[in-house]
């Protein structure tokens, strides 16, 4: 019997595409623990991650004479589970609405203090305003604001250091507060949500 132990990822690859069953059982051996770690660091539940991971493995054996791996393998992988998390937490959180959180507390405020914007318009502004943030600021924002993660979340599925997020989002919510205050009482609302949801 061989020794599969001895291959390289990228030999396991090759015979993997030819439908060597022995071969992915030697890769999922070699890396399901690291990727089991890294889902349970941002799920915070071991059974949801050990079927988050072996879901992967499975759709990776049923694909695997299609498999187009340009970068080694375990960044594939990684990037592969790192998707799947992302998604498991959005489906967590999506349940709520970042511009209906915006006008619900809207309606608490005085009409008189605020000018007229419905929640379209004000949709509408902050996406302008977004749009003209670099590409990291912006998915920062989208992912703490728009699906309630946290910063910790963000930093795990990012590969970024948590005080990163942390700088990111502060430099987006400064700018988004000086560009709405011509709104008066919806930049002071805005900023005000912003600054609590940290």
């Amino acid at each position: 019997m061989t020794d599969y132990s001895t291959y390289t990822d990228k030999e396991l690859i090759f015979l993997l595409k030819e439908g060597e069953e022995l071969a992915f059982t030697e890769i999922y051996r070699r890396h399901w623990h690291m990727l089991y770690l890294h889902a349970w660091k941002i799920l915070n539940d071991k059974d949801e991650a050990k079927d988050l991971v072996q879901d992967m493995f499975f759709s990776f054996w049923e694909k695997s004479a299609e498999l187009d791996v340009k970068s080694n393998l375990k960044g594939y992988l990684y990037r592969a589970v790192k998707h799947r998390v992302l998604n498991a937490v959005r489906k967590k959180k999506t349940n709520h609405d970042f511009i209906d959180l915006i006008a619900a507390e809207m309606e608490e405020l005085d009409n008189s203090t605020v000018e007229a914007i419905d929640e379209h318009q004000l949709s509408a502004l902050i996406d302008a305003e977004l749009e003209k943030l670099p590409v990291k600021s912006r998915q920062i924002f989208e992912m703490s604001r728009k699906e309630f993660l946290t910063n910790k979340e963000i930093a795990a599925l990012l590969d970024m250091n948590e005080e990163a997020v942390k700088k990111h989002m502060q430099r987006t919510v400064k700018m988004l507060k000086i560009k709405l205050e011509r709104y008066g009482g919806v930049s002071l609302l805005l900023f005000s949500i912003l600054q609590n949801k940290g």
